[in-house]
């Protein structure tokens, strides 16, 4: 029971971590229509930004600075690069920010090196914030999770609840409408480019200290976010949150279950056949783990093409 306790934990905060990365994703292809193929590493961005301030001005201090930094290279890119070829559609922007992805990726090892950085977590904090049967629960991630659901929360009544959030809707559903009201807005496209960006930045900077940081962290988070944004609906805020949380407690639930379709067929005298044939049948659940979110996204777009809470298709 307390290893299924920990593991759902362990998911939960993993589940958060992913939709501190997706979220910014989300809000610039639900305000902008534009999926960033380079947004994964705004993230990666984010964690060497804080990893090369944090001796600087402190730990603190990087979390901060880092994705505003990340956000000033996001409103670069939008108004030097992405506005040029918006108008062409998303091939042209996938191609382009796809390019950027590579780019940001060979300037981190020209920089730092093909191999990961000391970015840790500091000793005040790298402590244990409860035990749970014999293990210590390090009280960093509780951190991480609480830092995604004020990014969930913020971003929420941000877009909700005030001026902003209603100039920024009526600029994407009724541009022309807005520019008429006097409102600018190719400048509100920009920020929320930046603030996307910004916030894969955050993301980077919190978890880069409790992961690895190395040249290699787009190319591994970077897919499983696009599958958050598909399984939850392009455009969704609460289709990420959901997806990010259900991905995160599927994959670490599985990595625990060390049976396989075999030892399901043997409740029924079975056991024995499926064993015979070998395959699939007899592949362990925890070796599955890590394509378990793509089946999940399969099955979505068989079933729901939209997203659990995007529009139906």
């Amino acid at each position: 029971m307390d290893q299924i306790i920990v593991s759902l934990m362990n998911g939960v905060v993993y589940g958060l971590l992913l939709f501190m990365v997706s979220a910014g994703l989300t809000l610039i292809f639900g305000m902008m229509g534009v999926l960033n193929f380079a947004h994964a590493s705004f993230y990666m961005l984010g964690a060497y930004f804080a990893y090369t301030l944090q001796d600087t001005i402190g730990f603190w201090a990087a979390i901060v600075v880092s994705p505003l930094l990340v956000g000033m290279v996001g409103v670069v890119v939008e108004r030097f690069f992405l506005r040029r070829v918006h108008h062409h559609g998303h091939a042209h922007e996938l191609l382009l920010t796809f390019g950027l992805s590579f780019i940001i990726a060979e300037s981190i090892k020209l920089f730092f090196g093909n191999f990961p950085v000391d970015y840790r977590v500091p000793p005040v904090l790298d402590v244990p914030a409860f035990a749970i049967g014999g293990a210590q629960y390090p009280s960093y991630r509780l951190l991480m999770g609480g830092i995604a659901i004020a990014m969930f929360i913020a971003i929420w009544l941000l877009l909700t609840r005030t001026r902003v959030g209603i100039v920024v809707r009526s600029a994407i559903y009724r541009p022309r409408m807005a520019e008429a009201l006097g409102h600018n807005v190719p400048l509100v496209f920009m920020g929320v480019f930046g603030v996307g960006a910004a916030l894969a930045g955050l993301a980077g900077a919190v978890a880069g200290a409790f992961y690895t940081t190395n040249p290699n962290m787009a190319l591994e988070l970077g897919v499983m976010v696009f599958v958050v944004v598909v399984v939850g609906g392009l455009g969704s805020l609460s289709g990420a949150m959901l997806a990010s949380l259900l991905i995160g407690v599927l994959t670490s639930l599985a990595v625990g279950v060390d049976r396989s379709l075999a030892d399901l067929l043997a409740l029924v005298g079975a056991g024995d056949w499926a064993r015979s044939v070998g395959g699939l049948l007899t592949l362990k659940l925890s070796s599955l783990s890590a394509t378990l979110p793509f089946a999940l996204m399969l099955l979505i777009l068989l079933v729901r093409p939209g997203g659990l809470m995007g529009e139906k298709a």
